[in-house]
């Protein structure tokens, strides 16, 4: 009798909680391919390639001097405005790529997805990981920007130890766009509309996070409400670890940990469930 041993037997999942987590790291092969894969969609064929990750923020940093600086007079708690804006950018570009990439992780895989299997959930975090290369990009274009100032124009520029809970921010900003971006993107399989709504969404949300002024700035109400947002004490506890500027405490900080867990579990219950069938919804 012939016997024969299967390597993978595919089946429904029972219930939401069925995650087989365990089939990310058995496929880590996929999923350093769609890294290579997305980041290098984002400069093929163009002229100036990865130099548009240091362009983009340098222009956007001009910009904000010019307006919120010098036109506005928005302060910048003493430190110089120009890096002021550009660590509030390094850290707002990754959240956001993060958030409105996988956003559109089922409609723009669809054709992937319908023809073979393999852990759905690696393509967002595919996203998540190729957007670290360009992360890391703008915060060498920041670290020289603060070596500059440090050494040629004498700036009092205080670095101290909360720089090395770097990976931990990173950490939650990172989960903050996976999770918000795949419940959109769960969403957006029935309900088409949210692709409209979440790149506008996103440069509203900018305005209420401290990128373009700092969170003393506001007092009251007007505090309360940029103190809601989780990402303003993880940009206050960046730019306080860079520049020695910022307004935040731990229970600030553990309210931003608290929120990224519910939202990650929140995003993944949800695609789990939405992946079983969104085939035929799309």
């Amino acid at each position: 009798m012939d016997t024969k041993t299967w390597t993978l037997i595919i089946k429904p999942k029972t219930s939401s909680f069925d995650l087989h987590l365990n089939d990310l790291w058995r496929y880590r092969d996929l999923l350093f391919m769609f890294v290579k894969r997305d980041f290098v969609a984002v400069y093929k064929q163009t002229i100036l390639g990865p130099l548009w990750f240091i362009i983009q923020p340098i222009l956007t940093t001009i910009l904000f001097m010019v307006v919120f600086d010098q036109v506005a007079g928005i302060p910048t708690d003493g430190a110089p405005p120009a890096l002021f804006y550009l660590s509030g950018l390094v850290i707002w570009n990754y959240f956001s790529s993060c958030l409105l990439k996988t956003s559109n992780t089922f409609t723009n895989n669809a054709g992937i997805f319908g023809k073979v299997y393999f852990p759905r959930l690696i393509v967002p975090l595919s996203i998540v990981i190729s957007a670290l290369i360009s992360f890391g990009i703008q915060l060498g274009l920041l670290l020289v920007l603060l070596g500059y100032f440090f050494l040629f124009l004498d700036s009092q520029i205080q670095l101290n130890y909360y720089l090395f809970f770097l990976p931990i921010l990173l950490a939650m900003v990172a989960a903050l766009g996976l999770g918000f971006g795949i419940i959109i993107s769960s969403l957006t399989t029935k309900y088409r509309d949210l692709v409209f709504l979440v790149s506008f969404g996103v440069q509203l949300l900018m305005y209420v996070t401290p990128v373009i002024y700092p969170l003393s700035f506001f007092s009251g109400n007007y505090k309360a409400l940029i103190l809601a947002n989780p990402l303003t004490p993880i940009i206050e506890f960046f730019r306080f670890s860079i520049l020695g500027v910022g307004d935040f405490s731990g229970w600030q900080i553990g309210y931003s940990v608290i929120f990224t867990i519910i939202s990650l579990l929140a995003g993944i219950l949800l695609f789990n469930k939405v992946e079983r069938d969104f085939m035929d919804v799309i």
